[in-house]
């Protein structure tokens, strides 16, 4: 079992489900899923027993359905005890023992609880309208097990189909095609099928008051009524950017793509769900400027959904290429010095998170061991920052795009519809020069792969990103910090950074975040000159709230406080509670702050939080 996954308890060596159909009846007041799954079954071994994960749900049963789909035995479950990771292993026990290659169907009947993390139910004050409740679900990454019984791992891929029962007049979306929808009394019953292979942490289900508007034939914006308009126009180049992923990888092969805008207590930027990627509405910043996101999912069509890690020790083989092929596309879209400037950042974003965890902590290895660990708590930029890092050290060693891109679509090509290890990949890599240019293993066995893979802290190379994207950013860093030792503010003006780019205001922000602690009145000049606390902008008031925090310039904690409150993605919450909590006049203010507003939150982010300030 655990030579496959470490982070599931199902018997993933001797059986693997093919299909499953979900069932279920959508209870707003109950806030809960109640219904059944479906599993069929194909035993890998010899064996007389089917073990699930599970985790706070409530089972009511199991049966092992003839040939045209009829209950015809009931079967023995035993649920173990809980472990305090994993949840319960569900054990259901096969009337006599079955052969290696032998089919079966088992139908579980059970019921989801509250306590559950892959669920969150909006009440209608959480919502924008204010009118209807809402619910969205998580699963990555250990989450589904929370949603139906299911053999947790992302070795496992497998097809999907549902009937949702939803109270009228809301709407049910999942990650899958939705092929029809019926009248049901006081129900309407939605119904779907998702016909290529994933694995169960991309079973997505949302039900809302939505609103849908079209941007292509194959791609839609979904989201509330109040602002579909503000999403559509925000999204519209979607179809672009998938085509531009397109002609960089291969054809997408999910058919739809399409965008679903959440409530602000999502936790993530985005979560790459297949035929319907859920975003944060923090992305909605009036000018299109945070669509790398959307570069990013849309690339976790072919990097994680269509060659997805075997387990989560191998994470990086999901992040890390989807954050390579992101950059790639955004070169596409907007020129080489975007791309550069996003490697730039993320290599900052990498060193923030090493030192975070610590240079030696085993969490900042590309490959970290997670037995008896939450992968919620490895969770950081490192499989993300530190994967790419060395996919673009691979890159430019091997002979640059021309000799590495042939390889990234013969890569995908090869273990489309399959998990893989780090071990297939790099086996594949050998291979694939070996049969092209044999110079090139050469150069390969000269890689210090146990380095790159399996010590913490940062990579063994550096990579030489171009600089001059990033001079006119850091040159007025500098300015600011000389004038800091001055007191001359006069030669600052809001046309500074007027052409800028996001990513040159965050490098911008993060170089007089490196130089930390700034002096309170240079930080009461940079926000009078640039307007920085009210940014509309996510990303540019995150990185200015972080460099104030980081200075104690506490006449920002009103602003700080405001953006915990009105948005739950984990990259801004949970580093805003950290450095609040560490100011000697903001400990206080951060933990009443969450108190009030853990609920707000999605279970995972209140989780960590929760750890992070140490309550």
């Amino acid at each position: 079992m655990f030579e496959v996954d470490p982070n599931s308890q199902s018997n993933l060596g001797e059986v693997t489900t093919n299909h499953i159909h979900m069932d279920v009846v959508v209870d707003f007041v109950k806030k809960n899923l109640a219904g059944t799954a479906t599993l069929e079954i194909e035993t890998l071994a010899d064996t007389q027993e089917v073990v699930l994960d599970t985790a706070h749900l409530l089972i009511n049963g199991a049966s092992l359905l003839s040939a045209d789909g009829a209950p015809a035995t009931t079967l023995e479950t035993d649920m173990e005890t809980v472990h305090k990771v994993y949840g319960t292993a569900l054990r259901v026990r096969l009337p006599e023992p079955v052969s290696a290659g032998s089919k079966f169907k088992i139908e579980v009947s059970y019921e989801t609880t509250p306590s559950g993390g892959a669920i969150q139910f909006l009440t209608p004050e959480q919502t924008l309208g204010k009118v209807h409740p809402y619910l969205f679900t998580q699963c990555e990454e250990i989450h589904a097990r929370s949603l139906l019984p299911c053999q947790d791992s992302p070795s496992v891929k497998l097809s999907y189909s549902a009937d949702v029962h939803v109270p009228k007049p809301l709407t049910a979306l999942m990650s899958a095609i939705s092929t029809s929808s019926r009248d049901d009394g006081e129900f309407t019953v939605y119904s779907f099928e998702q016909n290529t292979t994933i694995p169960s942490y991309l079973i997505a289900l949302v039900v809302g008051n939505l609103a849908k508007s079209d941007v292509s034939d194959r791609c839609a914006v979904w989201s509330e009524p109040e602002n579909i308009q503000d999403c559509a126009w925000e999204f519209a180049e979607m179809d672009k950017i998938l085509t531009h992923a397109e002609q960089l990888v291969v054809p997408y092969s999910w058919g739809r793509y399409d965008l679903l805008v959440l409530p602000p207590s999502f936790p993530f930027g985005g979560m790459e769900n297949p035929c319907l990627t859920f975003v944060t509405p923090t992305l909605l910043a009036g000018d299109r400027s945070l669509t790398d996101v959307i570069a990013h999912e849309i690339a976790h069509s072919w990097a994680g959904n269509l060659v997805t890690t075997k387990n989560w020790e191998h994470f990086w083989l999901n992040e890390g290429w989807t954050t390579f092929f992101e950059r790639k596309i955004v070169a596409l879209l907007n020129g080489e010095d975007a791309r550069q400037l996003s490697c730039v950042i993320g290599e900052s974003d990498l060193a923030e998170a090493v030192d975070f965890y610590g240079h030696d902590s085993s969490l900042t290895s590309l490959v970290p061991k997670l037995d008896g660990v939450d992968p919620d708590d490895a969770y950081s930029t490192v499989p993300y920052d530190k994967g790419a890092h060395l996919l673009y050290y691979l890159e430019q060693y091997l002979g640059g795009p021309d000799v590495f891109e042939p390889y990234m679509r013969a890569y995908i090509t090869e273990f489309a519809g399959k998990s893989i290890t780090t071990q297939d990949w790099k086996d594949f890599l050998f291979s694939y020069f070996g049969k092209h240019d044999a110079s090139k293993v050469e150069l390969l066995n000269q890689v210090a792969w146990d380095k790159w893979l399996y010590a913490p802290g940062m990579p063994p190379v550096s990579n030489n990103y171009d600089q001059k994207p990033q001079k006119v950013c850091l040159d007025l860093a500098d300015r600011w910090l000389k004038a800091s030792e001055s007191g001359d503010y006069a030669q600052f003006a809001t046309s500074d950074i007027h052409e800028f780019s996001t990513m040159q205001k965050v490098i911008f922000l993060t170089r007089l975040s490196e130089n930390s602690p700034i002096k309170h009145e240079t930080l009461a000049a940079l926000d009078d000159v640039y307007s920085l606390t009210n940014y509309r902008n996510c990303e540019v008031r995150f990185s200015w709230l972080a460099l104030a925090l980081k200075s104690n310039y506490m006449h920002v904690a009103g602003a700080v406080v405001d953006m915990l409150s009105t948005q739950g993605r984990m990259k801004y919450t949970r580093p805003l509670y950290r450095l609040l909590h560490t100011c000697p006049e903001g400990r206080e203010l951060a933990e009443k702050t969450f108190l009030r507003l853990r609920n707000f939150y999605h279970p995972i982010c209140s989780r960590m939080v929760e750890k992070d300030l140490g309550l």
